[in-house]
This record gives C-alpha cells, sequence and structure tokens, in this order.
C-alpha cells in the first residue's frame, strides 16, 4: 500500500492534533484535522462542567471561514441561530454569500443539562476554505454556576499549552485539489 504526500501529512497532522490537544482542552473537535475545500462535520466534545456544575448551554461561534453552518438538533436540548454578515464572504455556485450563520446554541430543557460527572457532543457541519491553515472554533459552556469561554487562541501557532480555556483547533490540510463540489 502507498500513500500520497497529501495523504502522509494527512494523517501527520491528524496524530500530532490527537497527542497536541487532547490533554489541554476541556472542549475539543472529535476529528482535529480535515482537507482544504472539503465538508467537515464538527463534532465539539464537552467533556465536563463548571466547576463541578452541570452543562446547561453551549454557543459555539462560527469561525470566519466555515461555509454554509448547519446545526444537528439535540433531543433534549433546544436550537437556536444567529445569522449576520460574514468576514469573508463567498462564491456558491454564481451567487454570493455575505451573511450566514454566526453563532449556534443548544440550551438543555428542564431535566436535561448535561451533569458535571458525563460527557457528550454538540455537532454541526459546513463546507471548509479552500486554503491551508488553522481554524478556531470558541465555545461559551454556560453552567446553573457559572460559565467557561472557550475562546483563548495563541498569538502565533496553534501551541495551546498553558492556557487555561483554549478554543477547539481545527487543522485544516492543503488537498492538492480542493475546489470540487463537497457538501
Amino acid at each position: 500500500m502507498t500513500f500520497s504526500r497529501t495523504s502522509l501529512r494527512a494523517i501527520a497532522v491528524c496524530a500530532v492534533s490527537l497527542c497536541a490537544t487532547a490533554s489541554w482542552a476541556h472542549i475539543t473537535l472529535a476529528d482535529q484535522a480535515a482537507l482544504a475545500g472539503t465538508g467537515y462535520r464538527a463534532t465539539l466534545r464537552v467533556g465536563h462542567g463548571c466547576d463541578g456544575s452541570p452543562t446547561t448551554a453551549v454557543r459555539v461561534s462560527v469561525p470566519a471561514g466555515l461555509r454554509g453552518a448547519k446545526p444537528m438538533p439535540k433531543p433534549g436540548w433546544t436550537l437556536a441561530t444567529t445569522t449576520g454578515p460574514l468576514d469573508t464572504p463567498y462564491d456558491d455556485h454564481g451567487t454570493k454569500v455575505t451573511t450566514g450563520v454566526t453563532t449556534i446554541t443548544w440550551t438543555a430543557t428542564a431535566g436535561n443539562a448535561l451533569p458535571d460527572d458525563q460527557y457528550d457532543e454538540f455537532v454541526l457541519r459546513g463546507s471548509l476554505p479552500p486554503t491551508a491553515g488553522a481554524m478556531w472554533f470558541k465555545v461559551l459552556q454556560t453552567c446553573q454556576k457559572g460559565s467557561t469561554d472557550w475562546a483563548e487562541v495563541p498569538a502565533n501557532g496553534t501551541s495551546t499549552k498553558g492556557m487555561k480555556a483554549p478554543a477547539a483547533l481545527l487543522e485544516i490540510i492543503p488537498s492538492g485539489h480542493a475546489a470540487g463540489h463537497n457538501h
């Protein structure tokens, strides 16, 4: 079995991403690397509450460059989206898209808060930009008592070492032919 350079690079980035971020962040992405210009299913993992308090809401700021963001409904949670102007408009089949979903919020209905000692996932999907680089998913986790704003981003590079509340990192990898029709 042989692998292309792009495949080997993708495997290496995935391995590094899994080792580097799993130990630091408490809201992480299940898939921490993806190819540029493809559809992406962002599965955000919430591993605990706020200082022992159950999670009652999860709000994701849709990263600039994620196109056509759509959330997955979650039983026991209400879903709300906010739309607004995009930082980077894009072309969708000949139509210039200038507005889109900017935040997605899941809020627990009565009796459905996520206990501190349990974990769950919150999912959205969209299309990745055609260029490689870091994409940060900033998440505000609200609990019965308190909240944590997982929004810290390093000034340079992608290392979150030493950060108390880092955003979840997606490494977008060059695909070599990212102009396809993937959604």
